[in-house]
Parts: structure tokens; C-alpha cells; sequence
């Protein structure tokens, strides 16, 4: 408790500061707060644009970058057609995904395209700024396996959980957004239930305590059998696991679930290259691409999954490679996506911090947002302890400048540590700096001669390196 109150009293300035600007900065006709005039976006989708043998008997999903008004979410924004013929279904919405069910199983080995239109607005009423249209053929089979749970946080039989904790869910495959909900996931304390609130995102249920769990206390989480998959399969049983409660708190938001894509240090869409040599500590993925683009590695072939290179430890994998390398890296990039979009949209506690320029500041647990780019221009420390959690959400890029350092105090750790960046260039490390934390961008990250990173470098385009060293958390 006193190291909270410590946060709070050293965050003070800044946060007098910024209600002095937020008071000072608006005249307009809202009491101070400008309208949302941002257009949502589609954050990705289920199935991805241009996947292939794609299960006949599927719904499509989109994930919205916000939560958008459900009355613009319906057959007249969402439709499906197989060139010009339009597919005849249902369209839900829930959280901000959107589901397409079609009325019957799709035809094999064939085409179709999906369309989102600019009907669907957000809550504040503002529109998508263009039709998002993508596209995915179908294979021969249908979908009849049971989703499963993969993996759970807090652990079953975890211990010393912090008071302040959500608990969270991953599941092997997406399952329907509208069969996530109280009913299906409940969290008790001996047989009493635990009052909260279920979300869904990705593969990634979250149920949110309406109130801070009980010190030393056992609680029991369960998945029904009422959850299902876009194939309307059900789990073959209800999953059930407990966990204990220690006596603190934790500082900051809850970590962001990187589910499958937390399995990689390295992890991009269209390019991974090094010049040599670079120490890589963890494994490297690559999806859509094909294990060409995979370059200055000097690759050596296991067998057809994977390759290995004497600047990783560990392994490398390509879209290309055979079963189940390919599958696993679908659900990869899409939980990787995922994670992108929950960081995008947390509640920020500190907005504009420094106007960008976070040199030489001490920044404690917390979500921090900015509208432009993020300069580090001399050295930056996180402090807090190894359970706190950072979550930095950037709409320009990263600009780090050489020979300056990220750095750690009080035992903060990188696994909690969390940079959405957004911007049109991505991040750039400079010449011999030091970065912690995980990068999920939606552009490339560019590491200069002899920089290094404790983290994860999650790119939604290109990673680039020079001699470079990446520790996996």
C-alpha cells in the first residue's frame, strides 16, 4: 500500500497538469469534451483476407478497433456473396465483434468475400471511413473437433494472485462471441458466486471481479459446456480450475493475453531479416510469408517444419513449412492481432505525457496514450514491481535515439511491459540502445547496429535486425 501511495504522490504534477489542460483546451458545446470524430476501423478478421481450405460449415467474424453501435451492425453492413451471389445468413454483434452465420454450409473449394460496410458506426456515430472488403476460399471439410481450453491465467493451483486480477481464458480456436458470457463463465468463491463482467476478444475470454477478490482465499473458475465454436460445436466438458489469492494488489491494468503469439520473440507477417550476427534467445515466426523471406539466417531444414540458424536460439518457422507449423502460425499472427487491438483500447490513466518526449522520466504502472509519436531521446526507467503492468498506447511511431536505454527498477519486468504503437513507419531502435518490454506494431520494427531488446518484437508487417540482440522475457 505504501508503494502505492508513493506512485500516486510522485504522479501528482502530471496528472494536475493535465486537468489544467484538459480544462483550458475545449470550448466547445459538450462541457469540455470533444466529440469522437476518429472512424472506426476492422481490426482484423475470422477468416484472415486470402486464407485458403477454410472450413465449410464457418461463421465470419470482424473485430472492430472500438465498441460500435449494434443497430448499424447487421445484414445490410455485414454480407457475404461468391462473386456477385449474395450469401444468405444472420449477423450478430457482441462486444465489438460482429458474426456472420450463413443459413447453410458454404460450397467447397470456393471463393467467397466479405464486406463490412460504412453503415457500421461507432457509438459515437461515426461511420468506417471506407468498406472493408476481404476475401477466402474454401476447402472440402467441415469443422466438427470441440473447441478446448488451452491455457488459463491465473494457472489452476496458482498461488499469491493479486487481489485485483481478472481472470482469463484462452481457448485452441475462436469460438462465438455471443455463447461468452455469465452463464458460461463463472468465477465462485466455495459456492458463492463472484459478481463481474465477461468479455470476449480473439481467442480471449476475460472475466472482470465487480470488486477486489478476498485476501488468502480460494476461488473456483468454470467454462460450460454452453460455449461453442463458429461451427457450433460445443466443449466435450466444462472446464474448472482454482486459484489462491495472496494479500496485494497489483499496479497498473491487467496484462494484455498475447495467447500463441507469447510463444515467440520474433513474430511478423511479411519479412524477418538479419544481417549477421544476430543473438536471437527464443523463436522466430513467419506468416503468411514463406521461409524466403526468412533472410540472413543461414537456414538449415528440420525435416519440414522448421529450420534452425546459429544466430537463435531456438527455432524458426515459415507459413510454408507442413502441419502444424502453418496452422500454428495462423492462430499466432491472429492472437497477435488480437493483442494489438486489447491494448489499443484500454482506458488510458495519462494522456499526452511529455507531448511525446518521455527522456529522462521515471514512469510508474499505469496506460499511457498518445496521439502523435513516441521520441526516447536519453533514458527512460519503468519502475515498479514484478507483477506491475505498463501498457503504452502510441497512434504515431517509436523513435528510440542510439546509445540510450530503457531501463528497469524495483524489480518491474518485461513480460508486463506493452507498447501498441500505430504509427505509418512502426519503431526504430537506435545504433547500440537498450529496449525492454513487448512491441505489438502494426508497422515494422527496425533495430540499428548493436541495439537490444528484453521483449518481444510483434510485427504486423517486417522485422528488421543488424547484429542485434533479442532476448525473449
Amino acid at each position: 500500500m505504501n508503494r502505492l501511495k508513493g506512485y500516486a504522490k510522485m504522479l501528482f504534477p502530471v496528472l494536475l497538469l493535465a486537468a489544467f489542460a484538459a480544462g483550458c483546451s475545449s470550448n466547445d458545446d459538450n462541457g469540455g469534451v470533444s466529440p469522437d470524430t476518429t472512424a472506426p476501423t476492422v481490426s482484423y478478421t475470422i477468416p484472415l483476407d486470402l486464407a485458403t481450405d477454410v472450413t465449410r460449415n464457418s461463421s465470419v467474424n470482424a473485430t472492430f478497433s472500438e465498441v460500435m453501435s449494434a443497430a448499424t451492425i447487421n445484414t445490410a453492413t455485414f454480407t457475404l456473396t461468391q462473386g456477385s451471389t449474395p450469401v444468405s445468413g444472420a449477423v450478430t454483434y457482441v462486444g465489438k465483434t460482429a458474426t456472420f452465420k450463413p443459413a447453410g454450409n458454404l460450397a467447397s473449394d470456393t471463393m467467397y468475400t466479405a464486406t463490412i460496410t460504412t453503415g457500421a458506426k461507432n457509438q459515437a456515430d461515426t461511420a468506417l471511413a471506407a468498406n472493408y472488403v476481404w476475401s477466402f476460399t474454401t476447402g472440402t471439410t467441415l469443422d466438427t473437433t470441440a473447441p478446448t481450453v488451452s491455457s488459463t491465467v491465473p494457472l489452476n493451483a496458482a498461488t499469491d494472485v493479486a487481489l485485483n486480477n481478472a481472470v482469463n481464458v484462452i481457448f485452441s480456436e475462436a469460438v462465438s462471441a455471443a455463447t461468452i458470457n455469465t452463464a458460461t463463465f463463472t468465477l465462485t468463491q466455495g459456492s458463492t458466486p463472484v459478481s463481474g463482467a465477461v468479455t470476449y476478444l480473439g481467442r480471449t475470454a476475460t472475466f472482470t471481479p465487480a470488486s477486489l477478490l478476498a485476501a488468502g482465499t480460494t476461488y473456483t473458475a468454470t467454462i460450460t459446456t454452453g460455449v461453442t465454436d463458429l461451427a457450433d460445436n460445443h466443449l466435450a466438458a466444462d472446464e474448472v480450475w482454482s486459484f489462491t489469492t495472496g494479500a496485494s494488489l497489483s499496479a497498473g491494468p491487467a496484462p494484455v493475453i498475447l495467447g500463441s503469439a507469447g510463444n515467440y520473440v520474433i513474430l511478423a507477417k511479411t519479412k524477418v531479416s538479419t544481417v549477421p550476427a544476430s543473438a536471437i534467445t527464443g523463436d522466430v515466426g513467419l506468416s503468411p510469408a514463406a521461409t524466403s523471406y526468412l533472410t540472413g539466417f543461414s537456414l538449415t531444414m528440420v525435416g519440414t517444419t522448421s529450420a534452425t540458424s546459429p544466430q537463435v536460439t531456438g527455432s524458426l518457422y515459415a507459413a510454408d513449412m507442413t502441419v502444424p507449423t502453418s496452422s500454428n502460425l495462423t492462430t499466432a499472427v491472429l492472437d497477435m492481432m488480437t493483442a494489438y487491438t486489447d491494448a489499443a483500447g484500454r482506458a488510458p490513466d495519462y494522456t499526452e505525457l511529455g507531448a511525446g518526449n518521455i527522456g529522462g522520466m521515471t514512469l510508474y504502472p499505469g496506460t499511457y496514450k498518445w496521439s502523435t509519436g513516441v521520441l526516447i531521446p536519453s533514458d527512460v526507467t519503468l519502475s515498479g514491481g514484478p507483477n506491475d503492468v505498463w501498457i503504452f498506447e502510441i497512434a504515431g511511431d517509436i523513435t528510440q535515439a542510439s546509445a540510450t536505454s530503457v531501463n528497469l527498477a524495483g524489480g518491474a519486468e518485461a513480460r508486463n511491459i506493452f507498447w501498441q504503437v500505430a504509427g505509418g513507419t512502426g519503431v526504430a531502435i537506435g545504433t547500440n540502445a537498450h529496449f525492454e518490454g513487448i512491441i505489438l506494431a502494426v508497422k515494422a520494427i527496425t533495430l540499428n547496429t548493436g541495439a537490444s531488446v528484453n521483449g518481444r518484437l510483434l510485427a504486423q508487417t517486417a522485422v528488421t535486425l543488424n547484429a542485434n540482440a533479442v532476448t525473449q522475457p
